[in-house]
């Protein structure tokens, strides 16, 4: 069979061979949408381009795109944090983008980053796994953060959220709590549904009683909550949010209707922001940065050695302040 020729790309590409000619050789005025038919035709036909020409998935831009659901809020700037930390060490630039809900969102972001980017780092909770597949780049090196995958099996780290919700239980349970109260994030996200689910199954297991209500990650859900729990007069002795702006949110409601914290109620968060640090909160540390920098390490490591490492576990840890602990004496 003949080796595929530039006009093979273009005719499959349905483009001029002028405009494959420029994106081959990385010029820049050639749109995104153009850039990736191109890419597709080059992986579809096998093409080899000449010694004189630059094929988009050898170019070096030695810049890594970053896709966040978020970009504000410490957990946000403490996982970039880590990520630049790493790619200062090798030489690297990150280019950040958010992603919010909504699969064709979704794939403008990811596109976005097409010919400017040397591999993708896409933390999306919030995607099922039919929009991620359609969204990520093909032919792009990606790595994904607590996100779901679908059959590509992407490089991937998760976070072990079954082990922290027990661990929380676990402790709540051992403190004499009775009534546990799981204020989840959104229904959607795969690290709330996880937390969730971990939460129910571990109070059963310890013979509690246990209730989720819904928030949204943002402090303010986590004083609605307990605004909410005290307007019904609901019995409770602790509650675990789902990450720590809604735990802190929480305490402030909690003392703002006379209730001592942890005496009357325990609050546990979970990631171990900086702020939970500073004011006192129980919480399952994640050990954010480190987790971004792992990341970043990962995915330059597939790209510059062919290392893939599959899907990895990032174990969180339980650390106990003062916002939990047994009710003061009489």
């Amino acid at each position: 069979m003949a080796e595929a020729t530039i006009r093979d790309v273009a005719r499959l590409a349905q483009l001029s061979v002028a405009t494959v000619s420029r994106a081959l050789n990385g010029l820049d005025n050639v749109s995104d949408q153009a850039r990736e038919r191109i890419a597709d035709a080059v992986k579809e036909l096998g093409y080899v381009p000449h010694a004189g020409a630059r094929s988009l998935s050898l170019a070096r831009n030695n810049a890594i795109g970053v896709v966040l659901p978020d970009l504000h809020g410490e957990f946000f700037s403490e996982i970039v944090r880590g990520m630049d930390r790493e790619a200062s060490r090798r030489g690297y630039l990150l280019l950040l983008s958010n992603l919010h809900s909504g699969s064709e969102q979704a794939a403008n972001a990811l596109r976005a980053m097409r010919g400017r980017v040397d591999g993708l780092i896409v933390m999306a909770p919030h995607l099922g796994t039919g929009e991620l597949s359609a969204a990520l780049p093909r032919g792009l090196p990606s790595i994904l953060i607590n996100t779901r995958d679908g059959p590509e099996h992407h490089p991937a780290i998760h976070l072990d959220n079954a082990a922290g919700a027990r661990a929380v239980v676990d402790h709540l349970a051992a403190l004499g709590r009775k009534r546990l109260i799981h204020i989840a994030g959104p229904d959607k996200n795969i690290d709330a549904q996880e937390r969730s689910q971990a939460f129910l199954a571990a109070v059963s297991a310890h013979g509690l009683f246990g209730e989720v209500i819904e928030g949204d990650f943002e402090m303010e859900s986590g004083s609605r909550a307990i605004a909410a729990l005290l307007a019904r007069r609901a019995e409770f002795d602790a509650i675990f949010a789902a990450n720590d702006n809604m735990a802190i949110g929480a305490i402030e409601a909690l003392r703002a209707a006379g209730k001592s914290v942890p005496d009357d109620v325990a609050v546990v968060g979970f990631d171990d922001i900086p702020l939970a640090q500073h004011l006192g909160v129980t919480t399952v540390r994640v050990r954010i940065a480190e987790l971004g920098e792992r990341a970043l390490a990962r995915l330059l490591d597939g790209i510059t050695k062919g290392e893939d490492g599959g899907q990895e576990l990032h174990a969180p840890e339980l650390v106990i302040r003062s916002t939990t602990g047994p009710r003061a004496e009489g």
